[in-house]
């Protein structure tokens, strides 16, 4: 009689430890993506806002690098690579206008 539990019981747990591990990692994979997806979005958000104003001041430029590091880390590697090197590249000052200089 034990033997024949052992042998049904122990199949049936370890179904059930693989089958728990399995939806865990699915769940997983999708909250990354999901945080990915996020980090892409303020990628983009940050370069059309600052691409426009044609300056990016270095606190905005360190939250891109810490921003890019996690979405790079999620591995995201696609267009906001691009968007995030565009905004690495602008200059960290104001652009002074014909106004300004009288």
């Amino acid at each position: 009689m034990k033997d024949l539990i052992i042998k049904w019981a122990v199949p049936f747990i370890c179904g059930a430890i693989i089958g728990l591990i399995s939806a865990l990692f699915v769940k997983v994979k999708a909250l990354a993506n999901g945080v990915q997806c996020l980090l892409r979005m303020k990628i983009i958000e940050m370069h059309d806002k600052y691409t426009e104003r044609k300056y990016c001041p270095i606190a905005i430029k360190e939250a891109a690098s810490r921003t890019y590091k996690a979405y790079h880390g999620l591995g995201g590697n696609d267009v906001a690579t691009a968007l995030y090197n565009e905004l690495l590249e602008l200059p960290t000052e104001k652009p002074k206008t014909d106004n300004e200089n009288i």
